[in-house]
């Protein structure tokens, strides 16, 4: 029963795809504005995942929806579940 409900809640995350040389892998960035505590004013913050894209059939540029996974390797943890936006 634990476990059924454990796979529902997977995180789902949207970025941009920063990579796409690696053989069934990007690199994919996510930005978030985050206010400085001293300065006042915002700073952009980034973040980096490797997705798993089984078929290559993500470029550079589309913004993609990839969920959480098992380990698939030593830095893969996340799976391609979609594309949101192709790259013009």
């Amino acid at each position: 029963m634990t476990e059924n409900t454990e796979r529902n809640r997977r995180k789902v995350r949207v970025g941009k795809v920063v990579s796409d040389r690696m053989d069934k892998t990007v690199v994919v960035s996510i930005e978030r504005l985050v206010k400085h505590p001293e300065v006042g004013r915002y700073v952009r913050r980034r973040a980096k995942f490797k997705v798993h894209d089984e078929k290559n059939e993500c470029r550079v540029g589309d913004v993609i929806r990839f969920m959480e996974t098992r380990r698939m390797s030593k830095d893969k943890r996340w799976r391609f579940v979609g594309i949101v936006e192709r790259a013009k």
